[in-house]
This record gives structure tokens, C-alpha cells and sequence, in this order.
């Protein structure tokens, strides 16, 4: 098989859909146009929800558009779109969300691998075929109130959970088709950045992903959050955040592989991103039932903790299968790391858990810095690990320890280690 053949499959050789090389826009993102400036939505810092919904009504009521921020900015609370809405920023424009918790209202939602009452996100799409939003602009979460709130409550109780300090996410898709993200900053989520859930065929094209990790970190703002979805493109973004890149998610539990609310991921491909800092460029759970063929290639890594992350949590049954990273350089603390995940894990009386697998990873053709190289650890009483193939990869590293025995039929091949002191990082990683 030629490598030409090679890039047109997923890991388990079955064809890549046409659909992720099609750079047309779904003609749903067009239609008329309807600036806020127009419609009484004004940027004078005041809370705009009410006209910002109306508008959003209107524009379904009359047949689909586009609402454009085209300057200024809007501050919101919680805005749930319609089937035919889209948005755009242009380059001066922003969608700034409250900093009030009161102005997202309750609501069933999904977090955490959980379906629950809990708050929306700022920008709110379900059921909707052909959702976008797209511009230069900036949909910014103005989470410093709730990141100081965040890390006040830790240090009084170490024990909260990331769902007690009252927080939404800044985006929130659900049970979408044909989704696109496109040229947007997405930045300052008071908790999750991007979370798309049950969706179908979404693209991120040219986005950029941005929290502090100081002097103020901003907890528990993963870039993408992939829940449960399928066919998921994500291109030429830009991602900085404090916590995971991208972050495969699914459902938790002692039964979650058979809850109805939860669900696999398959077919995502992660190409020609560049990663600031984040704690993990690629991590697997730690809510995650079923990933599979899972593509990462062309990635520019500046620093973080983790390059590839499997968290394998002892209270859910779960399976990490056909992996391929490839032609990615950076620098990390680790390279690999695979190692069970026990924050707030619960096995609600469960004694019967099936062990999980991770089978089928490859990474070849790497480039990197980092303090440790293979950070596995072998727990076969709560997962088995196999075929994992190491491939032509050049690695400067403070720990070079090799443990063959954590996997299954581990292959290595033109594997180059060089020995190094420690390279400086941020502070150690805070579990949130």
C-alpha cells in the first residue's frame, strides 16, 4: 500500500469520506444578513440577552439569515439559536458573555459526561442542520470572575468538583449536522470553551482556542470538547488553553457504555494545528466510553504537559482503538502518557467492571522535547493495552525508561532516544 493510499484511511483502513477535503460552504450559512446594530442591540454594557433572543426569533420566523456583529461589543447571557440562524463576527466584533451566573438559566443540559441540570453556554445550538458560526471576530467568555471563584472554592474545600463553582461553558452544540466554525477566536470561557455533543459532520477551520494558565488559570477550559459525535474535522486552529486541546468524551460510569445519553466518537481528524500551552494536545476521557479511528498529523507543539493522553478511569468500561498520530514536533512534559484516572471516579457498587482496552495506537514520524518519554503504566486488572507501534521518532528527554512490558505486542522501530536535563515547564499540573 503507498502512502498516498495510506492518508486517504482512518486507522482500521476503511475510506476517508470526501467530506473532509470539501472546502465548499454549506449554502445554510447564507441568506440575509441582519446586523444588531439595525435591530436596537446596542455595545454600551449592558446586558443585550433579551434583543439578542428576539433577534434570533425573528430571523427564524423569517425564513433563516445570518445575525453579524460587525463592531463593538454585545455582552449576553445564555442565546439558544434556531434552525437557518447563523452568526458572524467581523474582525472588530464580540459577543462578550455575562459574568453573572443568574443570566444563564437552568436548564437540562450535558457536562461532564453527564445529561443533568446544570447552565447553558453562552451560545446555544440543538437540533439544528447546518449551524455556523463564522468572521474575524471574537466570541470572548469574560471568565475572571468565575475562574477567581473557581480557585477560591478549591482552596476551601480541595474536594469541589468542577460543577460547584457555578460556571457555563462559552459554546454548546447538541444533536447538530453539518456544523462549521470558521475564523472565530473563541476565548476567556468560564469553564469548557467548545462542546459539541451527538453531532454529526462539524468542521473547525482556522479557529483560535484561548485561556490563561497565569498568573490567573483559567480551570477546566478545554479547547474542543468531542462528545459522543462523528466525523469531526478540525484544521489550522490555533489552540492555548488551561486544560486539554482537544478532549475525547462520551459518558462516565459503571454502565455508561450501555446509557443511551452516551455515546462513541469515530472519525475525527485533527491536522495542521499549533498548540500554545494545554495540559493534554490529544486526551482520551477521562468521560470517555468509545473512540475510534482517530487522526492526528502536521501538529506544531510550543509547550504542555501531555502530547498523547489516554486516562483509563477504574469506574467505566472503556475502549481507545485505532489511534494514528503523526508528523507533529514540540515540546512536553510528557510524551506519552497512559495511566489510570481516579478523580471523582465512583463504581456505585459495581463489582463486575469489564476491563478496557486500548488497542491499535500508533505514532510515527514525531519530533520532540520532553521531560519523559513513556509515561505507561501497566494496570491489567483495569485495562489491557495492545498493539501499540512506535515508529520513526527522534525524542530528547530527561527520563528515557522504556517499560515493554506495559503493552501488549508493542512495536518499536527506528526509535531514536536522546538523553537531556530536565527541560523548565510551568508549574506542576493542577488536577481540576
Amino acid at each position: 500500500m503507498s502512502a498516498s493510499d495510506i492518508l486517504k484511511q482512518f486507522p482500521d483502513g476503511t475510506p476517508i469520506d470526501d467530506w473532509f477535503t470539501d472546502p465548499s460552504v454549506p449554502a445554510a450559512g447564507k441568506g440575509k444578513e441582519y446586523p444588531v446594530g439595525e435591530y436596537g442591540i446596542t455595545d454600551d454594557g449592558t446586558v443585550q440577552t433579551e434583543k439578542l433572543q428576539a433577534l434570533i426569533d425573528r430571523v427564524s420566523a423569517e425564513g433563516g439569515g445570518t445575525i453579524v456583529i460587525a463592531g463593538g461589543t454585545c455582552l449576553s447571557g445564555a442565546l439558544f439559536f434556531k434552525q437557518g440562524v447563523h452568526l458572524r463576527l467581523e474582525a472588530d466584533g464580540v459577543l462578550k458573555g455575562s459574568d453573572d451566573i443568574s443570566d444563564y438559566p437552568l436548564c437540562e443540559t450535558r457536562i461532564e459526561g453527564e445529561s443533568c441540570l446544570y447552565f447553558p453556554a453562552l451560545v446555544n445550538a440543538d437540533g439544528l442542520d447546518g449551524f455556523s458560526i463564522t468572521g474575524e471576530g471574537t466570541i470572548d467568555g469574560n471568565g475572571m470572575r468565575f475562574w477567581r471563584g473557581f480557585w477560591l472554592r478549591r482552596a476551601w474545600n480541595p474536594a469541589c468538583t468542577n460543577k460547584d463553582e457555578q460556571r457555563p461553558r462559552l459554546v454548546f452544540v447538541s444533536n447538530c449536522s453539518n456544523v462549521r466554525f470558521e475564523g472565530v477566536t473563541f476565548q476567556n470561557s468560564p469553564f469548557w470553551t467548545t462542546h459539541i455533543y451527538k453531532c454529526r459532520r462539524v468542521k473547525y477551520l482556522g479557529c483560535r482556542m484561548l485561556s490563561p494558565h497565569a498568573p490567573v488559570g483559567g480551570p477546566s477550559t478545554d479547547a474542543i470538547d468531542i462528545d459522543a459525535c462523528s466525523d469531526v474535522l478540525i484544521q489550522n486552529c490555533f489552540m492555548a488553553v488551561n486544560d486539554d486541546a482537544v478532549a475525547l468524551k462520551g459518558g462516565k460510569g459503571p454502565w455508561a457504555d450501555t446509557a443511551p445519553e452516551n455515546g462513541s466518537n469515530e472519525r475525527i481528524i485533527i491536522e495542521d494545528c499549533e498548540y500554545g500551552f494545554c495540559h493534554g494536545c490529544l486526551t482520551f476521557g477521562s468521560e470517555c466510553v468509545h473512540s475510534r479511528n482517530i487522526i492526528m498529523r502536521g501538529i506544531k507543539v510550543s509547550t504542555g504537559y501531555n502530547f498523547l493522553w489516554l486516562k483509563f478511569r477504574p469506574d467505566t468500561p472503556q475502549c481507545y482503538e485505532y489511534v494514528l498520530a503523526e508528523n507533529i514536533t514540540g515540546k512536553t512534559a510528557n510524551f506519552l502518557n497512559i495511566n489510570p484516572w481516579t478523580q471523582f471516579y465512583d463504581t456505585k457498587g459495581r463489582t463486575d467492571l469489564p476491563v478496557s482496552r486500548g488497542e491499535n495506537i500508533t505514532i510515527r514520524n514525531c519530533r520532540f522535547e520532553c521531560d519523559t518519554y513513556f509515561n505507561v503504566k501497566a494496570d491489567k486488572a483495569h485495562y489491557r493495552l495492545s498493539g501499540i507501534r512506535l515508529e520513526n521518532l527522534d525524542i530528547t528527554a530527561a527520563n528515557l525508561d522504556f517499560d515493554a512490558s506495559a503493552a501488549d505486542s508493542l512495536a518499536v522501530n527506528n526509535v531514536r532516544l536522546t538523553a537531556k536535563e530536565e527541560i523548565e515547564y510551568p508549574d506542576s499540573v493542577t488536577t481540576i
